[in-house]
């Protein structure tokens, strides 16, 4: 009956109730027995409560308590009339009250069960969008009970460690990832761990990788519960090792070429002296000096071979300047910031493309990075500048910093300087690394502090095919020294 009134509007109602109002009146007034028709006032009145609120509902059990006073066959008396119409009219408006609450608890009832089918339909699309993420993953994203056992694992877990469709579930994963074995499970007297490491996983059939992890532990009604995501960075290592043996090779060779000019110089001085000497007919019969010009001779030809700068290095190509300077941001932003050393980055938009060895461009980049940080170190004003502008045929990049400055600049790029950390190449080298794809680097006087500039070739605007300019028109060897 309730769900009836609620399928009508307001007005429907109204006019029905007032309906039968008006008939229920009609036959009490025109109906001549000794009967009271008043109890028939209940049904309108439970029309209203439908649509009407609470005061409407009393000003209504007031009309239908007169109209039934008026038209009943008994004699109205104060000691009779008033309490019966207290009766008459409590029971008008209890009525109308109940059927005002049955269809307000039933809207919000229907309401309810309309929020929760809502939210059950939108917890079944959460539900498929989560399924879809972690199963359409490239990461192996799994989870394991408290007993070390997979529960669930996507497809990427299952290729990972060489199982087929479903068959991981239900497998130790101390037998693939140790150390997953030995976290602790969450409870009450424990922390959740959040936390990622570095460890050596095994695949089905013995086969080794490098697995980076991210794992967190949480609590379930059926107890703990791990979940992790696994990605195999074998091929990261790979890359970092040959990139590392790269740096090393181009190092070494660029040392060996600083070694080897130092001996062509002094070989040459030997080389005068011995001729000197053997112009004296005395010293030309005597066999110690004849091995010692036979020695000089050897020396020279092993410090002229002709060693190339770079180790099978990768060839200049076009690098986006935006991208190196933004990954130097990332590398070294955070050290820097512990440093207490305030950086400016003073980049315009648009800047051109340059010729350089990417990896090599960055390290020189954090080289003159780590060498800012530690003349820093001992300064009040911390400020590294870093700074890029157009300048003709080239892009110049400034590294500017606060620190105590240079006293001698006149043999900052010379190897092996007395007093530098380590070996004192890193200057050197950077020159060098800068000068092989046609750029260069030098030292600007300031007045406070010190500034090196990076000189690099912009990419040609027209060309069909590009070409490495020359490196300021020298020969590779001329770096060396």
């Amino acid at each position: 009956m309730f769900s009836f009134f609620l399928n009508h509007s307001r007005a429907q109602l109204l006019l029905w109730a007032t309906a039968m109002v008006v008939v229920v009146a009609l036959i009490d007034w025109r109906v001549d027995l000794n009967v009271a028709f008043g109890f028939l006032y209940l049904f309108p009145m439970l029309v209203v409560g439908n649509c009407l609120p609470r005061w409407q509902i009393a000003l209504v059990a007031g009309l239908c308590t007169f109209l039934a006073e008026c038209f009943d066959p008994f004699v109205w008396s104060p000691a009779a009339g008033i309490p019966r119409d207290m009766f008459i009219f409590t029971a008008y408006f209890g009525t109308g009250l109940f059927a005002h609450e049955a269809a307000r608890n039933r809207q919000l009832t229907s309401q309810h069960v309309s929020d929760i089918e809502q939210e059950v339909e939108l917890r079944r699309d959460a539900e498929q969008q989560l399924k879809g993420l972690i199963e359409t993953s490239p990461a192996a994203i799994f989870t394991v009970d408290s007993a070390g056992k997979v529960l669930m694992a996507n497809q990427a877990a299952h290729r990972l460690l060489g199982f087929e469709s479903d068959g991981l579930c239900g497998e130790p994963i101390g037998a693939f990832l140790p150390p997953l074995s030995s976290v602790p499970t969450a409870d009450e007297s424990m922390p959740s761990f959040r936390t990622a490491m570095q460890c050596r996983g095994r695949r089905r059939d013995g086969g080794v990788f490098l697995a980076d992890v991210w794992f967190s532990t949480y609590n379930t009604r059926s107890g703990p519960r791990l979940a992790a995501m696994l990605v195999d960075s074998s091929e990261d290592l790979r890359d970092r090792e040959e990139f590392s043996l790269h740096q090393l090779l181009a190092g070494s060779r660029l040392v060996v070429g600083a070694v080897s000019h130092e001996i062509r110089n002094i070989c040459g001085a030997i080389s005068i002296l011995y001729a000197n000497l053997s112009r004296n007919a005395g010293m030309t019969d005597n066999e110690d000096f004849r091995a010692l010009g036979t020695l000089v001779e050897g020396l020279e030809r092993i410090a002229m071979l002709e060693l190339r700068q770079s180790a099978g290095g990768e060839e200049p190509t076009i690098v986006d300047l935006h991208s190196v300077l933004d990954e130097l941001r990332i590398v070294s932003e955070a050290a820097l910031g512990e440093s207490g050393i305030l950086i400016n980055w003073e980049l315009p938009d648009g800047l051109p493309c340059v010729w350089a060895d990417r990896h090599n461009l960055l390290q020189v980049f954090m080289n003159l990075a780590k060498n800012s940080e530690r003349a820093m170190q001992e300064q009040e004003r911390k400020e590294l500048t870093i700074s890029a502008a157009v300048e003709g045929e080239r892009v110049v990049v400034r590294v500017r910093d606060t620190g105590c400055g240079i006293a001698s600049p006149e043999g900052l790029f010379q190897p092996f300087q007395p007093g530098a950390e380590a070996t004192g190449l890193g200057l050197y080298l950077s020159r060098a690394f800068v000068r092989s794809f046609g750029g260069d680097l030098h030292y600007e006087a300031v007045e406070t502090g010190c500034c090196f500039a990076l000189e690099l070739a912009r990419r040609p605007e027209q060309q069909n095919e590009p070409r490495v300019p020359e490196a300021n028109g020298k020969n590779q060897n001329s770096y060396i020294g």
